[in-house]
């Protein structure tokens, strides 16, 4: 659609710079950006009504393995930290196929638009049986979601001291060249693009100093981001001593993995030293509140970080150790446990919102999306705030405070994809059946 107008929302949160909240207001799309925002804005381009609604930019989802869809509950990882749930895990995404990536990140990204999400990245490292980084790109494609996915990489197996089996690992030349053609194939670096690719080894326990350095050095040859996971419980510090001889930041900065074109995932046990390094460096953070609860990890600092002035956006985490991919609640969950931690004045409502658009778009590199303003991409999220989760309240923008999970409509680059509630773009009910068929046919096989 090249021009639409939204029409009358009740509240509508900008996220600019003045961070100004409008109500009443109207948003005009044209060119899958935003011409216009205010009051009784002109134009003869169908009308979508907002009136009952509050109107967000669309959610920022900064961490994500789509793949693990497809292994949510998991029996023998439900209850494990997180060397032995993936201890658990590994053997079963073993067995997985082009098709089993293809399908669960369609469940994955459709899962996250309906939660209001309009922008993911992923972090694919485990390439069985043929399946390449594309089989993800090509499902984001037919849902419609901006996508930034990395190619995540495993070199060092349990036989040369590492975590992950012998047969879930690459050579590292053959990585860094696969590096190099899906970057070739994929990565768009224009305004507005709708895929960015970026470089990922999976973490410090699973490759070499040497890849991690090449593969920093790559990406900047490049021009694309980086990603791992860092210092994400008390077993990555100890691990990180013990192999490395310093702390997880130490590591980072050493081998070049510090800067505002890098992100680390959990960071839940980063130090002062280390946010004061990250804050100095604007090198990112993907807040996962979920899964940290849910793998038992801890309360990352984020109020901390913040205050220091370290970009921060936030992750739902994979599926296999969420198990949810519901980005709106994700941020209700960063706000809960800042105040667990440091108090019930800790983080507002609106600042955690504040994280899950703007902060996550700013972590990406995405200064063109998070916001609603003139020349921002039309990614905006429509929450229906006349319904039961919100009756009585006295703050209708306080959304995670009181308020509806799923969007009523969710556009991207200005087009429709959750219209009422639904995703328009794929055949939910079938989606769904290839899902559990695929899901029981690897139950059957262990």
């Amino acid at each position: 659609m090249k021009e639409l107008l939204i029409r009358g929302a009740d509240h509508l949160l900008t996220m600019d710079d003045q961070r100004r909240e409008l109500t009443g207001a109207d948003v005009l799309i044209r060119g899958g950006t935003v011409a216009g925002v205010g009051s009784d804005l002109q134009s003869d381009a169908p009308v979508l009504d907002a009136t009952g609604c509050v109107v967000t930019p669309g959610l920022v989802n900064t961490h994500h393995h789509l793949y693990q869809s497809l292994t949510r509950a998991v029996p023998g990882g439900q209850d494990a930290l997180l060397f032995g749930w993936l201890q658990t895990l590994y053997p079963i995404w073993a067995r997985f196929t082009p098709e089993h990536f293809f399908t669960s990140a369609e469940v994955g990204l459709c899962e996250l638009a309906l939660s209001g999400c309009t922008l993911s990245s992923d972090h694919l490292y485990l390439y069985p049986n043929g399946a390449r980084l594309e089989d993800t790109i090509h499902a984001a494609a037919e849902v419609g979601l901006r996508f930034h996915p990395t190619r995540g990489a495993m070199s060092i197996g349990v036989s040369r001291g590492g975590l992950p089996p012998d047969d879930l690992v690459e050579r590292e030349a053959d990585i860094l060249e696969d590096c190099i053609r899906v970057i070739d194939a994929f990565h768009d670096p224009a305004d507005g693009s709708m895929c960015r690719v970026g470089v990922a080894p999976c973490s410090p326990f699973s490759v070499s100093r040497d890849l991690m350095r090449d593969a920093a050095v790559l990406a900047r040859d490049k021009g694309v981001m980086m990603h791992t996971h860092l210092a994400e419980n008390d077993e990555d510090i100890a691990y990180s001593l013990e192999t490395f001889g310093c702390r997880p930041g130490q590591y980072a900065e050493e081998l070049g993995w510090v800067g505002p074109d890098v992100w680390h995932a959990h960071c839940v046990k980063l130090d002062a030293s280390e946010q004061a390094l990250f804050a100095r460096t604007k090198t990112g953070v993907a807040h996962c509140p979920c899964s940290n609860c849910r793998l038992g990890s801890g309360i990352a600092p984020v109020r901390a970080m913040r205050d220091a002035g370290v970009p921060v956006g936030l992750g739902v985490d994979g599926s296999a150790s969420n198990d949810a991919g519901n980005l709106v609640a994700e941020a209700r969950q960063a706000m809960l446990l800042q105040r667990v931690a440091s108090g019930a004045d800790a983080m507002s409502a609106r600042e955690a919102l504040e994280i899950a658009t703007r902060g996550g778009a700013e972590v990406l590199g995405r200064s063109d999306c998070g916001r609603i303003e003139p020349g921002a991409r039309a990614d905006i999220a429509i929450w229906d705030v006349s319904g039961i989760e919100a009756a009585g309240s006295w703050d209708p923008a306080a959304l995670l405070l009181a308020g509806p999970v799923t969007v009523r409509d969710l556009l991207v680059e200005g087009r429709v994809i959750v219209r009422d509630g639904q995703v328009q773009t794929l055949d939910m009910a079938g989606l769904i059946a290839r899902q559990n068929r695929l899901a029981a046919d690897l139950r059957e096989t262990l």
